[in-house]
């Protein structure tokens, strides 16, 4: 089974470096040589290079130039981990056997953007660790392999992608041998069930203290490394936030967004509900006890 690869993030470099190990056919591998967009990507390079894979640095995936160079390696199926564009008509129906997509929710719900940004955002304690047959509407063709995943209250977007791509290289090792032994079953979603998440803009990410201390702390855990970060704005500049923790204290007459305390960098808020402590920050000067945030 020949296998073009499409990828371009941490989970794209691991997945392809599970291939190689269980020594799969790559016979080419598409690919962005850098990325402003992805704040995760990864660089293919030199693993490709290492394991004398060929490969190619594209912008447009659906591309002439692409499609040709694809068809050129007359791959059996392509693997698409980790792309961020939709995949167009042409290329879905250039392979025998399609294109494997991937997303890590429990497809059919939760189709769309940011999958794991929102599923901590949002605050849900289970998703799933999804392979499927792609189509031209996002995240809507028949699953390959799923397998549920609990998330924990002290996961954050770091450590639910580590679980992810440890539940994902698995499955892998389960389902291809079946791709190339043609033993595989596929289970076609109920669109019913379906839901789809929004792109987040830039507002989504910024810390209000009119929101109570669990929904800034989902916030903050979703969007830490590897992405982009929560933020507020202090004195007219966006200063990114990394981390929290909930402090459970009951204060009525104090009104949110007042800096409670400063202690070691560590700087408590006063939010709708309760409190939280900012524990890392990129706070150049430190606020004081007193101010609003």
């Amino acid at each position: 089974m020949k296998i073009l690869f499409i990828g371009t993030v941490k989970f794209s470099l691991k997945a392809l470096e599970k291939l190689i190990k269980l020594k799969s056919n790559i016979v080419g591998v598409c690919t962005k040589k850098e990325s402003s967009f992805n704040s995760d990507f990864a660089d293919l390079t030199s693993t490709c290079k290492k394991n004398h894979i060929d490969l190619k640095y594209i912008q447009d995936i659906n591309s002439k130039d692409t499609i040709g160079w694809i068809k050129s390696l007359n791959p059996d199926i392509i693997f698409c981990f980790g792309w961020s564009s939709l995949i167009k008509k042409e290329l879905l129906n250039l392979t025998p056997m399609g294109i494997i997509g991937y997303h890590p929710t429990n497809l059919p719900q939760n189709r769309g953007r940011h999958p794991l940004i929102w599923a901590l955002v949002l605050g849900l304690n289970e998703s799933a660790s999804t392979f499927f047959f792609m189509k031209e509407d996002a995240d809507d063709g028949d699953i390959l392999s799923q397998k549920k995943f609990k998330i924990c209250y002290e996961d954050d977007a770091n450590t639910l992608y580590n679980k992810v791509i440890k539940i994902a290289l698995n499955q892998m090792v389960e389902f291809i041998p079946l791709l190339e032994n043609k033993m595989y079953k596929s289970i076609k979603q109920n669109h019913l069930l379906a839901n789809n998440w929004r792109k987040r803009t830039t507002i989504d990410g910024i810390i209000d203290f009119r929101m109570n201390s669990i929904a800034i702390y989902n916030l903050v855990r979703g969007l830490t490394k590897p992405y982009v970060g929560a933020s507020l704005i202090y004195k007219g500049k966006e200063i990114k936030i990394w981390k929290v923790e909930v402090v459970d204290i009951d204060i009525k007459n104090i009104e949110y967004g007042k800096v409670l305390e400063v202690k070691n960098k560590i700087i408590m808020i006063k939010t709708y509900n309760k409190a939280i402590n900012i524990l890392e920050h990129e706070f150049n000067v430190l606020p004081t006890i007193g101010e609003y945030l």
